[in-house]
């Protein structure tokens, strides 16, 4: 699956653009101890960043851009869903998004890719995105946030 997300956003992100497409997913930090919030095809769980170790990956700090209250919002948010199905339908609007240039959306407000379980936690704070977060890959993220590998 990841190669298959890597290469679909390697569709979308060219030129100085391109090394965001190297990264394939995306979780929310919930807890000072690691715990994380990730959607994946079982759905929406809670687990640890110590499952990543072994891996690639960055951390993004919110800093002052996020007041606890803010903080607060955003993890209660994303552990709201935690247990929800995987949004198949969303990603196959991406997909189809990503092909054809064409939007349309099978959005389900409990039901989202990884990135989009971001992005809609990261709402509770003062991030904006663009494009609508339900459409969002995780290069989207790693370019709102300046994360190249």
């Amino acid at each position: 699956m990841p190669r298959l997300i890597r290469a679909g956003q390697r569709l979308r992100f060219r030129g100085a653009d391109r090394p965001y497409a190297h990264w394939s997913h995306s979780a929310l930090i919930v807890g000072q101890d690691g715990a994380i919030v990730e959607a994946e095809a079982s759905g929406v769980r809670r687990d640890h960043l110590s499952r990543y170790q072994e891996r690639e990956y960055h951390l993004v700090r919110l800093g002052d851009t996020a007041d606890e209250r803010d903080r607060r919002q955003a993890v209660a948010y994303a552990e709201h869903l935690v247990g929800q199905a995987f949004g198949f339908g969303e990603m196959l609007a991406v997909a189809f998004n990503i092909l054809s240039g064409r939007r349309i959306s099978f959005t389900r407000k409990s039901h989202l890719i990884c990135s989009a379980l971001v992005a809609r936690a990261l709402e509770r704070t003062d991030a904006i995105f663009d494009p609508d977060p339900d459409g969002m890959l995780p290069a989207d993220l790693a370019k709102h946030y300046g994360v190249k590998p």
